[in-house]
């Protein structure tokens, strides 16, 4: 099962996942209530038994943020109002944040902020808003919290949307375009719908989106056998080409979906032995059987770890994309490097929201 935006009303406030919030908050139950008679929605994933496992609420504030120290002034920020995870080790908290972060950009926010208690069990969650861009700005005081909780203070940890860092995760989603070599990557449907579950076609089944490792991560770890993607380097962009799904029928079956950072890329050489290639691409959609085949079969093999940024709001044949010159007819796209007029001409045709492109 897939990360699911649903009402308030239809995730049971029962469900033993909310005591914790319901001890760390006294009012939680009451705010809970009232949330789902506005007809509230949180993102929610639910483990196999039906159990609340992860939670998000999101809501959008315009008011100056009066019960912090010192007070936020006035700016259109975006409030992770309640989150928490269960899943640690399953990287879906990775997949979390790029809803948060996908829903700044399309709300146009200044800022985003989350509150939260600076606990040792909370570490895992301020290291993550930590690495992409958040920083420890004011503290929420809390005179009557347990000391049980270790802390009577939360700290009010806020990411300016509007600065422009020069670190692909401390500016994610956004990605610098001027200087960056692009290229076009074609991947099999097979394996580009449980890479990319944001980018899913609408002929294709929610049902190939599984709760798994390379679905949640916001890095994705690619491996190709063609020599040519040894040429990509980091912070290098990637538009993501889903190849045709019925042979002979690309012209209107393939599609541009996606685009991505290259974070590292690896050649067959550069691992040490076959345990070293199988922990570093364990995190790929790959099952294991055939990455340990190909690792001792293809020396040819490269491996790429890419940040996964904007997927498109229209997903643009190969139709669109030759007539619109972003493509020759002639390309076989399994690895083609674009000029910056054919970037350009893809991200308009994939009606993806320049805000995401830094020049």
């Amino acid at each position: 099962m897939d990360i699911q935006l649903a009402p308030f009303k239809d995730i049971d406030l029962a469900d033993p996942f909310f005591d914790s919030l319901k001890a760390a908050y006294p009012e939680f139950s009451e705010w809970y209530t009232k949330k789902a008679a506005q007809g509230a929605e949180a993102y929610v994933f639910h483990d196999a038994e039906g159990h609340v496992a992860d939670f998000l609420y999101l809501k959008v504030e315009t008011d100056d943020v009066t019960d912090v120290v010192p007070i936020l002034p006035a700016k259109k920020r975006l409030k992770v109002g309640t989150f928490k995870l269960l899943s640690r080790g399953t990287r879906r908290g990775e997949r979390f944040m790029k809803k948060i972060m996908d829903r700044a950009m399309a709300e146009n926010v200044d800022e985003v902020y989350v509150t939260i208690f600076p606990t040792e069990e909370l570490q895992y969650l301020i290291h993550l808003f930590g690495r992409f861009g958040f920083n420890h700005k004011a503290d929420k005081p809390h005179p009557s919290t347990s000391s049980e909780r270790g802390a009577t203070s939360e700290w009010v940890m806020v990411k300016d949307m509007r600065a422009v860092e020069g670190h692909l995760l401390e500016d994610y989603p956004r990605m610098k375009t001027e200087g960056k070599r692009k290229w076009l990557l074609g991947i099999y449907p097979m394996w580009h719908t449980p890479l990319f579950p944001d980018s899913i076609l609408k002929n294709e089944s929610y049902d190939m989106v599984q709760d798994c490792t390379p679905t949640n991560g916001i890095y994705k770890i690619y491996i190709s056998w063609n020599p040519e993607c040894a040429q990509m380097m980091f912070g290098d962009l990637v538009v993501i080409y889903r190849t045709t799904d019925e042979p002979g029928r690309a012209w209107y079956r393939a599609v541009v979906t996606t685009v991505c950072t290259v974070m590292e890329v690896k050649k067959w050489w550069d691992f040490k032995t076959e345990e070293e290639f199988m922990r570093y691409t364990q995190y790929s959609v790959f099952p294991e059987r055939d990455r340990r085949q190909w690792f001792r079969s293809k020396r040819n093999l490269v491996v790429i770890k890419m940040l996964y940024n904007v997927a498109f709001s229209k997903r643009a044949i190969r139709k669109d994309l030759v007539e619109g010159g972003a493509l020759d007819a002639q390309a076989r796209p399994s690895l083609l490097q674009l000029t910056d007029e054919q970037f350009k001409k893809i991200i308009k045709l994939g009606k993806a929201d320049e805000r995401y492109f830094i020049d």
